[in-house]
């Protein structure tokens, strides 16, 4: 099986950053919420809290949106052509996208896809993280509830950040856009952080 990651990967820009500016412009009002995540943010970059938690302050904002998913739909209905190109030429139904970002945002693009999706796992009645932020060293744990790491074929992503799944794949490619090379991710590795 292949596996990928999907914000800046098989898309060209971070899905979560898009679509909390496309709600900031559908409902102005969450603009008031910009300075608590602006300091949740200042807060993460200081170690002072985790990662998580500063995307459980975003979230928050989540309970205030009404029928969330027609809006999330709404807002992928104009974007079903930003799939990029190669990836289509060589998705497989056996595909299967790892992502930090949350199961409710990115799930009807997969579906369209026929695609699994592992990702964030989010309470929509809180906007709370229901575990840990599928980001880094959790993804590998995330993908080993559901399949067996070894079965791997090749893994594709955008960030560094993915190298503890890197490591587990037959093959590994660094995706920049619509530039795929091969990644020697056990150059980086010794220097990486889990």
């Amino acid at each position: 099986m292949n596996v990928y990651d999907f914000d800046k990967t098989i898309i060209p820009y971070d899905s979560t950053q898009t679509f909390f500016r496309y709600l900031l412009k559908r409902k102005p009002s969450l603009l008031l919420h910009l300075p608590k995540m602006g300091l949740a943010f200042i807060r993460y970059s200081l170690k002072q809290i985790t990662k998580t938690q500063m995307k459980n302050v975003m979230y928050e904002v989540l309970p205030k949106v009404n029928n969330l998913n027609q809006v999330v739909i709404d807002f992928w209905s104009t974007r079903q052509n930003d799939i990029h190109t190669w990836y289509l030429k060589q998705k497989k139904d056996d595909d299967i996208i790892i992502s930090a970002s949350p199961s409710f945002l990115i799930q009807p693009m997969c579906e369209l896809l026929g695609v699994h999706l592992i990702a964030s796992e989010i309470d929509l009645s809180t906007g709370w993280h229901q575990g840990e932020n599928c980001y880094g060293g959790e993804k590998p744990l995330r993908f080993a509830k559901e399949f067996n790491l070894e079965d791997i074929q090749a893994f594709y992503s955008d960030s560094y950040s993915d190298t503890p799944m890197a490591i587990h794949a037959k093959e590994a490619y660094l995706v920049t856009k619509d530039k795929i090379t091969p990644w020697d991710f056990r150059k980086k590795y010794s220097s990486y952080e889990h």
